[in-house]
């Protein structure tokens, strides 16, 4: 007669049920009981009850179990980390057993913890009486309860986790593979988990899979044989990944609370008549409990809110302060056109800016040059645009030379009341009379040719704006960069140039955190 048929499907990043058919009805897990025991072994290694490194000593009952076995001889030493090797890819049951007993002592002891835990992962229908899964009066479990535990050996111990899809492991000095390996190979995605068979049970098996951002979690009991169990389990995963939307908020599962092999947690008093073990389900003895109030919280506190960059109240100075740069930009725009105007009516020979600079290592003002309406112009002095006029007519075409008056003082960058400036930005020295003016690009020398996008807009003032707040507000880490708006089909792209990619990456991590649109890009995009 086939064994029961029971399965479940969930998203294993919220734990939605996709799909459940006899999920709540006790049958015989089999070796997924190993889940469990293996879910312990690495509970018991983050709180340093064992070492991986640990030497375990085979117990004759360990070498007596009936196969599947690695064939471990009484008496002989193995490293924990071989065993654990074992039992997850081998479903080796003297490796499970030797796990067990190097826990807790005993297999009573190890399945009396192995119930307290099941029960504090909210497994309500499942029992255990021993560590490898062999057929037992009393030892069932259910497709919803494995598909819960194996959740949280995913979420809980992600460090063991790849164990579960290797296709062969190392133990004692040789090869053994593992029993998922048909299904690892043939499903795409697939990472784990664990088989079980047994007459009693059929064949079983809890699997997880993954593509893109999905991930799904399968439980299947009671297949005919391990191939028609895994075309069931490969149906239940492609309707599961086709139901389940891309982007989910994923909702870990709680971990249960550590309490080791007392029970009671660490730290908790008792008063023990006749040793720990009896203070555990299927004790005998008399016992004598004390309930008191537990002294911390066993759940983490929460991160606390970060506090925002920018008051109100410096928002609104924020504000003032680029609505002034603003307001000189378009200033500037405006006689840039009417004197490009009044060159373009006079003469039709272009003009040619020189690039490069006298003094590589000299910090100049950069003025960005780029299409037609894309980024505005300072504004120039009226002595500049006679400069220019008389330079086009003497056609001296090569080197546009600027006969710089006295500069008009820059004002005061904005304060705040409390003395706290918002914006500085230095000027270099301004070319003596007489001296040409050099217009440069910013070298990329020492791989300051990288930047960030914050955005693509509407208008070339809009970006504008949008860069300027944005340095303001991130003055550590922007406050050398140049600001670029360029053109494109999608807009007007605002740029930060001339940073180092270190420097782009961690402010484009600083903006993300505050919620602000942040990508870095290389010389040559956007």
């Amino acid at each position: 007669m086939a064994a029961p048929y029971a399965a479940m499907v969930i998203d294993a990043r919220s734990g939605e049920v996709i799909h459940s058919r006899n999920a709540d009805t006790q049958l015989h897990p089999a070796s997924l009981t190993k889940m469990m025991t293996l879910y312990i072994v690495f509970e018991a290694v983050k709180n340093g009850e064992i070492d991986l490194d640990s030497l375990v000593t085979i117990s004759r009952k360990a070498a007596s179990e009936p196969p599947s076995k690695i064939g471990f001889r009484e008496g002989s030493q193995v490293r924990l980390r071989y065993l654990i090797r074992a039992a997850a890819v081998k479903s080796a049951n003297d490796a499970a057993t030797a796990l067990g007993e190097a826990i807790s002592g005993s297999e009573a002891a190890f399945a009396r913890r192995m119930n307290r835990t099941a029960k504090a992962l909210g497994m309500s229908r499942t029992h255990f009486k021993n560590m490898h899964g062999l057929t037992e009066a009393g030892h069932m479990s259910t497709a919803r309860d494995m598909t819960t535990l194996g959740r949280h050996l995913f979420f809980d111990h992600p460090e063991y986790y790849n164990l579960f899809s290797r296709q062969s492991t190392e133990v004692g000095g040789k090869t053994v593979p593992n029993t998922n390996r048909r299904f690892l190979a043939s499903y795409q995605g697939a990472d784990g988990i664990k088989t079980g068979y047994t007459r009693a049970a059929g064949f079983n098996l809890v699997a997880s899979a993954h593509r893109g951002n999905k991930r799904i979690i399968t439980t299947v009991f009671g297949g005919q044989s391990t191939a028609a169990r895994n075309a069931k389990v490969a149906e239940l995963m492609n309707m599961g990944f086709k139901s389940v939307p891309e982007r989910v908020a994923v909702r870990r599962p709680t971990p249960p609370p550590y309490l080791g092999n007392s029970g009671i947690g660490a730290g908790a008093p008792a008063l023990v008549a006749n040793g720990p073990d009896v203070l555990d389900e299927g004790g005998v003895g008399k016992t004598i409990r004390i309930v008191v109030a537990p002294t911390k919280s066993i759940h983490p506190k929460p991160r606390p809110k970060p506090e925002p960059i920018l008051t109100a109240q410096m928002a609104a100075e924020v504000d003032e302060a680029v609505d002034a740069v603003l307001a000189e930009v378009a200033e500037a725009a405006a006689a840039e056109t009417e004197t490009e105007t009044a060159s373009t009516e006079t003469t039709n020979e272009p003009a040619v800016v020189a690039e490069g600079s006298a003094d590589p290592s000299a910090e100049v003002e950069t003025i960005q040059v780029a299409e037609a309406g894309e980024l505005p112009a300072p504004e120039p002095p009226a002595a500049s645009a006679q400069s220019e006029q008389a330079s086009v007519e003497s056609g001296n075409a090569q080197v546009i030379a600027a006969s710089m008056a006295a500069p008009k003082a820059a004002p005061p960058p904005p304060e705040r009341p409390d003395g706290v400036i918002l914006a500085s930005v230095e000027r270099a020295p301004e070319p003596a009379a007489g001296e040409p003016q050099v217009v440069t690009r910013m070298s990329t020398s020492g791989g300051r040719h990288w930047g960030i996008n914050v955005g693509t807009y509407g208008s070339h003032y809009e970006a504008h704006r949008v860069l300027l707040k944005t340095a303001l507000a991130e003055l550590s880490t922007l406050g050398e960069a140049l600001r670029k708006v360029s053109k494109s089909r999608q807009g007007f792209n605002a740029n930060f140039v001339g940073m180092t990619k270190e420097g782009a990456e961690l402010a484009c991590r600083r903006l993300s955190a505050r919620s602000s649109s942040c990508a870095v890009i290389e010389a040559g995009q956007g």
